[in-house]
């Protein structure tokens, strides 16, 4: 049986590649992802993993810990084969490879088919380990997977922590426990605006007026959160909504039904779909459903699609 361990290393060197000269484009996510559907029995969990290294560009430092991971995870001449395989597929795949993208691939072989296998390989392997400072230096090069939890979790909060770890000019005057709670405010309330379709730019201002005035953030602050919330997609609202009722008191809860009509507003109309999705959220939020109705009644009849209780 393959080893899992195996596959989920090779689909993120795999990725690395694509990054190789740094974009990867929807048609190379579309093309990737054709490829690692081959590996078997991915769980749901583990596809969120992949993803996190489709997101956001995988740089020298990070590839390299990736391809040494991979080679110390090649035991078997099987296991050789079947990533030698993968690469080819890859390329294949691809009708354009970049020439980054073909040289990253060609070290990739070249450390695969280097790996020593058997009970001698697993040995020196050992020995590696104790002995190797660049071993040493590579457990020290970036890991995004230290960070997975938010990823899954609080995806707002992850992302502007990942740009913060990136960007040496981006620093934020906001204590980590409040950040989390913005950034589950903030995809909460871009679930509101996307009921409609995309969200549009009234939408995003009022999201960042929001988080200004009920969370007093500095307005280059709140662009960014509302900014990274309407770019967060394909979240878990059921758990976010969870997870923000467990860091907010009651009061917190029922006003923020105010800061989510604000935002069905914003095109000054709040639409069926709009209020309903609201109204499952307090839910979640476990603000009682008199509250929820004094929240939707503060909302001018005529900026409801249906103004009827």
């Amino acid at each position: 049986m393959t080893d899992a361990n195996l596959m989920m290393t090779l689909g993120k060197v795999m990725i690395a590649i694509g990054w190789a000269d740094g974009q990867l484009t929807p048609e190379e996510i579309n093309q990737l992802k054709d490829v690692l559907f081959l590996l078997p029995n991915l769980t749901a969990l583990q596809w969120a993993e992949l993803d996190m290294y489709m997101e956001a560009p995988v740089h020298d430092a990070e590839r390299a810990r990736l391809v040494n991971e991979l080679q110390q995870r090649v035991h078997t001449q099987a296991d050789r084969q079947l990533v030698l395989h993968a690469l080819d597929q890859l390329i294949a795949a691809d009708g354009a490879v970049s020439p980054e993208e073909q040289a990253a691939v060609q070290k990739v072989r070249r450390v695969v088919e280097a790996a020593e296998v058997g009970l001698v390989g697993a040995l020196n392997r050992f020995m590696d380990v104790l002995t190797d400072r660049r071993q040493q230096a590579l457990s020290q090069a970036p890991n995004r997977e230290q960070f997975f939890d938010d990823y899954v979790k609080n995806r707002v909060y992850y992302e502007i922590s990942r740009r913060q770890r990136e960007e040496q000019n981006l620093t934020l005057n906001i204590p980590d426990e409040k950040l989390r709670k913005l950034g589950m405010a903030g995809a909460l309330m871009a679930r509101v605006a996307r009921i409609e379709g995309g969200i549009n730019t009234a939408e995003q201002a009022v999201m960042s007026d929001a988080l200004q005035t009920h969370w007093h953030i500095a307005p280059e602050e709140a662009e960014l959160v509302a900014q990274v919330a309407t770019e967060a997609d394909d979240l878990d609202y059921f758990r976010t909504a969870r997870e923000f009722q467990k860091s907010c008191t009651y009061e917190e809860c029922v006003s923020f039904m105010d800061v989510l009509f604000a935002i069905a507003t914003a095109d000054h109309m709040a639409t069926d779909m709009e209020i309903e999705t609201i109204r499952k959220l307090s839910v979640l939020l476990k603000v009682s459903h008199r509250d929820f109705l004094a929240a939707k009644n503060r909302v001018p009849q005529d900026q409801q699609e249906n103004g009827e209780n």
